[in-house]
């Protein structure tokens, strides 16, 4: 799954130059307040993927193919008083509007060449110190092969009749 992961990174970093941050889920968010914890600061807007699983199945030969899940976590940070009259009520629109060029750089995005991603799942929620999280998972097809490390050669066998 890290080959998934590494080509994600790469496309979305390179096509949404206006994210501070694009880099794989490790815990960043969970441990936001967690100081004995050593991580990269987490500096927004940022995407954090995590590759979740692959439910595979046999093809022919040593060829599996799988479908993959991802997690895609859009993290913007929202300080802005956004009611009513606050004159700063763009921002929910502003961040509609990365959440949507988001989605539409991924659906159908094909990161090995194998299927396209296909977002199966939406949930946004407020995270503490005033953090909005536009959370998608996402599947797509993806197929290995095995590389055996051991190759036997043939043996050629003569018969000869008299």
């Amino acid at each position: 799954m890290e080959y998934l992961l590494s080509n994600m990174v790469a496309h979305i970093a390179r096509e949404m130059p206006e994210l501070i941050l694009v880099d794989e889920d490790y815990g960043q968010l969970e441990n936001l307040d967690d100081d004995g914890q050593q991580m990269y600061p987490l500096t927004y807007p940022a995407v954090i993927i995590e590759p979740s699983r692959v439910d595979w199945s046999h093809l022919e030969g040593d060829s599996q193919k799988g479908e993959a899940t991802l997690r895609v976590r859009l993290i913007i940070d929202c300080y802005d008083d956004t009611h009513s009259g606050s004159g700063t009520e763009f921002r929910i629109k502003e961040r509609e509007e990365l959440r949507h060029k988001l989605h539409s750089l991924l659906e159908g995005y094909r990161p090995l060449g194998d299927g396209g991603l296909m977002r199966t799942q939406s949930t946004f929620f407020t995270y503490k110190h005033g953090i909005k999280v536009y959370e998608s998972l996402y599947t797509c097809t993806v197929t290995e092969q095995m590389k055996r490390g051991t190759s036997y050669s043939r043996t050629q066998i003569r018969l000869s009749v008299k």
